[in-house]
């Protein structure tokens, strides 16, 4: 009854900022972005191989998914992968909120399937999970993921979709060098165990891991990344010099080595992109091998760093 997953790639690539009006104090990101921005974006990526999508009703309410598929209008649908979610904390009061929600997406994306479709945050795993049954078997949604969910609510879920013969195939979660909790709770290790693929969300921290940004050159004032990570950007300085030192011998940015760093650890990053610039970026991390020594120096120093960045939506794990 399950399908095998379509080949995913290694690096997934992530339009929660396309969800920004890009107007100052609106949005998550403050970034302001073009159509023909976003377009050539999906273009670069494309021929790159990079062509599975991440975004979620959540995203700018819509607005991640409209300008999505605007930027994916030149690509056949079988050329692209599309996750997105359902968000049980927007949850309608009809009937069968789930497949209002999917309906929507399905809308707002041009299209007549996704390939993962996520329950975005816990709430009632209980309640939200059965309502993905008949989706599956009908197909407009191939795959399920969780998304923010600790390991026996993932067992939870994976139970009641295994009566109807089906499984979670997918667990998305944020996990970086400065917040690695999945990893402390055995999540990766159970996801490894299950043929469960794990996405690693907030891989650069919104920015603060990138070594673009430091106390001189803070994050982009008014924007709510700005309000999380200004305080903690001169404690990250050791690290992400340190990021950048090890890039630079390979002709990569400390960005990059962030996104390696997370493919070295078995999982499947998921890059925000908002520039044609940053599948350049993307690729190079692609073909980044650390080392076991590199790994473990790096690990070391975020740890000496000793912030959290756990996001407000996150319980924890």
């Amino acid at each position: 009854m399950t399908s095998k997953a379509p080949a995913v790639p290694a690096v997934a690539l992530g339009t929660w900022a396309w969800g920004d009006s890009g107007e100052a104090g609106d949005g998550y990101f403050g970034s302001p972005l073009s159509e023909s921005g976003l377009r050539e974006v999906v273009e670069k990526a494309q021929s790159n191989g990079l062509t599975l999508w991440d975004t979620a009703v959540a995203y700018g309410m819509g607005r991640s998914e409209t300008a999505l598929a605007k930027a994916l209008a030149g690509c056949h649908r079988s050329e692209y992968q599309l996750s997105t979610k359902f968000t049980p904390q927007l949850a309608g009061d009809g009937d069968d909120p789930v497949a209002d929600m999917l309906e929507q997406s399905l809308d707002r994306l041009g299209t007549d399937y996704v390939d993962l479709f996520w329950i975005h945050n816990p709430a009632d795993v209980a309640r939200w999970t059965p309502p993905l049954i008949p989706l599956l078997e009908s197909g407009r949604i191939r795959h399920v993921g969780v998304s923010n969910h600790n390991l026996e609510e993932i067992a939870l879920a994976d139970q009641i979709l295994g009566e109807a013969g089906f499984r979670v195939e997918a667990v998305q979660n944020h996990y970086s060098l400065l917040h690695r909790s999945s990893q402390r709770a055995g999540i990766l290790d159970h996801c490894r165990e299950h043929d469960v693929r794990f996405f690693s969300y907030m891989v650069l921290e919104q920015g603060a891991l990138t070594g673009r940004y430091g106390p001189a050159n803070p994050l982009p004032e008014g924007s709510g990344r700005a309000a999380v990570y200004n305080g903690i950007l001169p404690r990250l300085r050791t690290l992400t010099d340190r990021m950048g030192a090890i890039g630079e011998e390979r002709g990569a940015s400390a960005a990059e080595v962030a996104t390696a760093w997370a493919v070295a650890k078995g999982t499947t990053p998921i890059v925000g992109v908002t520039k044609a610039g940053h599948v350049d970026g993307v690729v190079r991390a692609r073909g980044i091998e650390l080392t076991g020594e590199e790994i473990a120096e790096l690990e070391a120093l975020a740890d000496a760093a000793d912030v959290d960045t756990r996001g407000w939506w996150e319980h924890e794990m």
